[in-house]
C-alpha cells in the first residue's frame, strides 16, 4: 500500500590518462599530495599552523615546509596569520561557495538514506514543505522486500498526516504552524487521521519534546512512518528524513531502535549541510 494525497496514492516508479613521459610527472603528484596534507591539518581546534608543525607532519626540512606554505599562500589557499603561522585563505572560501552551489539537498542526503534503507530494509524518504504541501524530494528503497512502499519523487503529501509532515510542522513557530493548519483543508484519510487543529498542536509539541515523529495508519491504514528533522547551519529545520514501512512489519517494541537510526541519519545529513554551508 502507498500513502498519498486525497485524490490517490503517489507511486514510485574513460579514458585513463597515462604518464606524459616527463621526468617531473611523479614529482608533481607528490607535491599535490603534500599540499593536500597541509590543508588537511586544519581542524576546528587548529585554525593556524606553523612551518615547524608542517615540517614535522610531512617529515621534511623546515625550509621545504616553508616552500610548500609559500606556494599555497601565493595561490591564496593560505595566508599569513596576524600572530604568525598560516591560516586558510580566501581561495578556500571561494571553493566552499562553489561547492554549496553545486550540491543539492538530495546529494547531501542520499548516501546516508541509502545506508539506512539497506540497514532497516525499508523505504526511506526525504521530504520538504512547500506552503500547505509536503513534497517527496527523494527516496531510497530496500531491494529485498517482497512488498515495498513506493513513492515518486515530486509527489505531494498532506500537511496533517504522516510522520514527515508533522516533523516539518513541529519546529515552526507555534503561531505559524497554527495559522497553516487553520488555513488548510485538513482531510481525514483514515480513522486515525487528526483533523482538529488544537489536537494537532498538542501532537506537534509532543514531537518537539521527543525529537522525532511516529505515525501508524494516519495516512494509509497499512503504513507507519518514523521521521526526524534535518537542520541547516542556522539550526532551522529544512527537511525531514523518514522510514515508511508496512505497519504489520514493525512491532511497537522496535520503534525506539528505528527512531534512533532515523535520528542518526537526519543528524548525519544535517552535519553535511553545516560542513558546506557553515
Amino acid at each position: 500500500m502507498t500513502p498519498g494525497a486525497p485524490d490517490g496514492p503517489p507511486r514510485a516508479k574513460v579514458s585513463r590518462m597515462s604518464g606524459t613521459g616527463s621526468p617531473s610527472y611523479r614529482e608533481r603528484n607528490s607535491t599535490a599530495d603534500r599540499a593536500l596534507d597541509i590543508l588537511l591539518m586544519f581542524t576546528d581546534t587548529q585554525l593556524v599552523i606553523s612551518g615547524t608543525a608542517v615540517a614535522e607532519r610531512l617529515g621534511v626540512a623546515r625550509s621545504t615546509a616553508y616552500r610548500y606554505l609559500q606556494s599555497l599562500a601565493s595561490s591564496r589557499f593560505l595566508e599569513e596569520a596576524p600572530g604568525g603561522g598560516f591560516r586558510l585563505g580566501l581561495r578556500v572560501m571561494e571553493i566552499a561557495r562553489l561547492a554549496r552551489r553545486s550540491y543539492g539537498l538530495s546529494e547531501f542526503a542520499l548516501p546516508a538514506m541509502t545506508a539506512l534503507a539497506e540497514d532497516v530494509n525499508e523505504t526511506i524518504l526525504l521530504t520538504r514543505r512547500t506552503g500547505e504541501l509536503v513534497v517527496c524530494v527523494d527516496l531510497a528503497e530496500a531491494g529485498t522486500r517482497a512488498v515495498r512502499i513506493s513513492y515518486e519523487r515530486g509527489s505531494t503529501l498532506p500537511l496533517n498526516a504522516g510522520a514527515s509532515a508533522l516533523v516539518l510542522l513541529a519546529w515552526l513557530p507555534e503561531e505559524e504552524a497554527r495559522r497553516l493548519l487553520q488555513s488548510t483543508d485538513l482531510h481525514r484519510f483514515t480513522p486515525a487521521t487528526l483533523t482538529d487543529v488544537d489536537t494537532l498542536m498538542k501532537r506537534l509539541a509532543h514531537i518537539r519534546r521527543a525529537g522525532y515523529s511516529v505515525t501508524r495508519g494516519e495516512l494509509d491504514p497499512d503504513v507507519m512512518g518514523i521521521a526526524a528533522p534535518v537542520r541547516d547551519e542556522q539550526k532551522q529545520v529544512v527537511a525531514a528524513v523518514s522510514i515508511a514501512a508496512l505497519a504489520s512489519r514493525v512491532f511497537p517494541e522496535a520503534e525506539a531502535e528505528l527512531a534512533r537510526k532515523v535520528r542518526e541519519t537526519a543528524q548525519e545529513i544535517s552535519d553535511r549541510l553545516v560542513a558546506v554551508g557553515g
